[in-house]
């Protein structure tokens, strides 16, 4: 039976939903769209439609609506830190985007997320580190994670304040953890200097554009609500576990492909890009295979990613790598026309590192760099409330023989 496909009215008609509901099942994999036959139109897989209207159907009830709220579905717990906008996110009502353009350091939107007030937990500069953790911390020949994830139980043995509940000495310990975790993906000594310098000194020293990109980039990959090493560093915290293994929670959440290996892939998606010899070709090419397109469109913005247009626009600092530049512009430019997603923020993550001859680790590095500062608030607000993450699971195995 051939396929048929809708117009986009008719396919939300079918569904009951919005044109912007559509686009993110789009975004989401779970509809297929293809070019229509007016100018920069789509069309949508019928069949892909009626098995999600035969889902939802047999997926009625609280117990299946409580499942489904995992996967990006319905609010699972409140909280006060951030919000997803269409805009992009919010810091506790304060524009990501804006705070980025505006000239904010990751210190700037930490301070933000944990509440601080006037108070600035970054007053203290690091000490060295512990002689149990120097050889690992110091290790440049170990990948960025892997290196921060060695060392931090390290580091929390060395801690004194590890269990400390006092508000204001966990915000301390927090900004101490967020510039560790900033050196030890770098290879670098703790310092008390901008995190966006200490990156920027130990990929490209004295070059003013790239660090001002490496900060934009921090502030914007800073939160972003429950994603899922968000969620596994708030569960670790509900347990009243230091600050120090909630960080190795979020680290550990971000070495999985589907979570941290999204910059990987547009890493090597934009690599690809770079190599063609004719960019219309390249992804049209992939376009007919099926293939997906790393680094572009986001479940949760289906009109393209605040993010990654903020850092699109600021990616002049590319300027002095004009092959660099040409290839983000142009691969942006026709993936747009084939099928309507713009760059998200792991592209332009991507394009940054890769841009300026880093490797794909490097690109991880930046993003676990920023998104601590999110891990704290979260492990923060968690921990101030007492409560135990506890969810309960519906069993579907076995019954037990009568």
């Amino acid at each position: 039976m051939p396929d048929i496909y809708l117009s986009a009215s008719e396919a939300a008609e079918r569904l009951g939903i919005s044109a912007a509901t559509l686009y993110a099942y789009v975004s989401r994999g779970l509809i297929e769209s293809r070019p229509g036959t007016a100018p920069r139109s789509r069309v949508y897989r019928a069949q892909d439609i009626d098995r999600l209207i035969a889902r939802k159907r047999a997926g009625r009830g609280a117990a299946r609506g409580a499942a489904q709220s995992l996967d990006r579905g319905l609010p699972v717990m409140e909280t006060a830190i951030s919000q997803i906008r269409p805009d992009g996110p919010t810091y506790r009502g304060h524009s990501a985007v804006t705070l980025a353009r505006d000239g904010a350091t990751l210190e700037d939107a930490a301070r933000i997320l944990w509440n601080c007030g006037d108070v600035d937990p970054f007053s203290a500069a690091p000490p060295s580190w512990p002689r149990v953790a120097m050889a690992l911390a110091g290790d440049v020949a170990l990948p960025p994670l892997e290196r921060a994830l060695a060392t931090m139980p390290l580091l929390a043995l060395a801690s004194p304040h590890s269990f400390n509940a006092a508000p204001s000495v966990r915000r301390e310990t927090a900004a101490l953890l967020l510039r560790q975790n900033a050196a030890l993906l770098a290879g670098m000594a703790a310092s008390d200097a901008p995190v966006h310098e200490v990156l920027a000194q130990r990929w490209k020293p004295r070059d003013s554009a790239f660090a001002d990109l490496l900060r934009a980039a921090l502030v914007l990959c800073a939160e972003h609500e429950l994603n899922v090493s968000a969620f596994a560093a708030r569960v670790v915290a509900s347990t009243g576990a230091h600050l120090h293994a909630t960080v190795c929670a979020g680290l550990s959440a971000l070495t999985g492909p589907r979570h941290g290996g999204a910059t990987a892939r547009a890493f090597a998606f934009l690599r690809q890009a770079r190599e063609a010899s004719d960019m219309a070709t390249f992804v049209s090419e992939r376009w007919r295979r099926g293939d997906e397109f790393p680094g572009f469109g986001h479940a949760l913005y289906p009109h393209g990613d605040p993010r990654g247009a903020a850092l699109l626009a600021q990616i002049d600092g590319l300027a002095k790598r004009p092959a660099a530049l040409a290839t983000v512009l142009a691969l942006a430019e026709q993936v747009e026309r084939l099928t309507g997603q713009h760059p998200n923020i792991d592209l332009m993550l991507a394009a940054i590192i890769e841009g300026h001859g880093l490797e794909a680790n490097d690109a991880l590095a930046l993003f676990a760099a920023g998104r601590v500062a999110g891990w704290l608030a979260h492990a923060l607000e968690q921990q101030s409330q007492s409560g135990l993450i506890r969810p309960r699971a519906r069993y579907v195995g076995m019954e037990v023989a009568a």
